[in-house]
C-alpha cells in the first residue's frame, strides 16, 4: 500500500465517519479536533501516524494529565484517538493498534474547576480601580491567567525578571528552575499601569525588586493573593470555588481548546513529567510565543 500523507489519512477518516458511520457534522468536527491535538503533539518530533507507538500515546496522556486537563476532557480526546487508530488498523495502514492498551481516565475523580473566558472578563472588569489596590489586583489576575503561574511564582516575580518589550517574563519555578514564559499584551498593559502607581509607593528596604507589593511596601503573601481572588469572584457573582490555581488550570485548558500545542503548554507551565521531559525541552521561545499569540484568549488575535 502506498504511503499516505497525514492530511490524506485524516480526510479519508472523515469520509469514513460521514458515509459509513453516518455521524453528524458536529460530532465529526469534535473527533477531528481531538485527533488534531495529537497530531500537533506528534509534529514536534515529526512522528507519522504509522509510526506511533503505545509509549508515544502514553506520554501524550501523561501530558494531558500534567497540564491539568479534566478527566472528562481526557476521556473525550482519547475516545476520538482510539476511533481513529481503529480505522487505520481496519484499513491496513498500521499493523498493530497502539491505542488498544491505553486506559481511559476514571471520571469519578475530582475535576479541577475551570473559569470561562467570560467569567475571567467579569473578574477583571469588576475590580474597582478607584481603590488604591485596584490596579495591582487587576494586574495580578491578568498575569496569573496570561502566564499560567503558580501563586508562589507570582509573589516571587521581580522587576528584573520582566522583559515586557520582548513580551516575556522569567519565572522561577519549583526547584529554583527558571523558564521563559510569554505574556499577553493585555497583561503587559495592566502591569505597566500598575508600575506607574507602584513608583509612588514607599517601599521597604530589600523589597525594591519585587513586582507586586502590599500597602506596607513588602512583597505579597500567598494568603493575600488567595483573598484577592476569592473576594473578586464574590463581588462579580461567581459561585465556583476559585483559587489562584484555577486561573492556571483555565490558562492550560483554554489554550488547548483553542488549538495550542500540548508540548508548548507543558513547557509554559513548567511541568517536567519524567516521561515527557526529554522530548519537549528543545522547543524554542519563538514557538512558545507564537502559540500564545495564536491561541490565548487574552491576546489581540482573540480580542474585539
Amino acid at each position: 500500500m502506498a504511503v499516505e500523507t497525514q492530511d490524506t489519512l485524516l480526510r479519508k477518516y472523515v469520509t469514513h465517519l460521514r458515509l459509513e458511520k453516518a455521524m453528524a457534522a458536529n460530532t465529526i468536527m469534535a473527533y477531528v479536533d481531538d485527533i488534531t491535538k495529537l497530531h500537533n503533539y506528534l509534529s514536534v518530533d515529526n512522528i507519522a501516524w504509522q509510526d506511533v507507538q503505545h509509549e508515544t500515546l502514553h506520554n501524550f496522556v501523561c501530558t494531558l494529565q500534567d497540564v491539568g486537563i479534566s478527566a472528562r476532557s481526557q476521556a473525550r480526546i482519547l475516545s476520538g484517538i482510539k476511533s481513529f487508530f481503529a480505522y487505520l488498523m481496519l484499513e491496513g495502514y498500521i499493523e498493530t493498534n497502539p491505542a488498544t492498551r491505553i486506559e481511559m481516565p476514571r471520571l469519578g475523580r475530582h475535576l479541577p474547576t475551570i473559569l470561562s473566558v467570560d467569567e475571567i472578563n467579569e473578574m477583571i472588569t469588576s475590580i474597582d480601580l478607584s481603590q488604591s489596590e485596584g490596579q495591582r489586583n487587576r494586574a495580578i489576575i491578568e498575569t496569573l491567567y496570561s502566564c499560567g503561574l503558580r501563586v508562589s511564582e507570582l509573589i516571587e516575580l521581580r522587576l528584573s525578571q520582566l522583559y515586557l518589550d520582548d513580551e516575556y517574563i522569567l519565572v522561577e519555578g519549583k526547584g529554583s528552575k527558571q523558564r521563559l514564559v510569554p505574556i499577553s499584551s493585555k497583561a503587559i498593559d495592566e502591569i505597566r499601569r500598575y508600575e506607574l502607581i507602584r513608583a509612588t509607593m514607599p517601599i521597604k528596604q530589600g523589597e525594591e525588586d519585587y513586582l507586586f507589593l502590599n500597602r506596607r511596601g513588602r512583597h505579597m503573601s500567598r494568603q493575600m493573593v488567595f483573598y484577592i481572588i476569592r473576594n473578586t469572584c464574590e463581588a462579580c457573582g461567581i459561585r465556583k470555588t476559585v483559587s489562584p490555581h484555577t486561573l492556571r488550570h483555565s490558562f492550560a485548558t483554554h489554550l488547548l481548546e483553542n488549538g495550542a500545542n500540548l508540548r508548548a503548554i507543558q513547557q509554559m507551565l513548567g511541568h517536567e513529567s519524567i516521561t515527557t521531559t526529554e522530548v519537549y525541552v528543545h522547543l524554542d521561545k519563538h514557538f512558545l510565543r507564537q502559540e500564545v499569540i495564536m491561541y490565548h484568549p487574552r491576546n489581540n488575535a482573540h480580542s474585539d
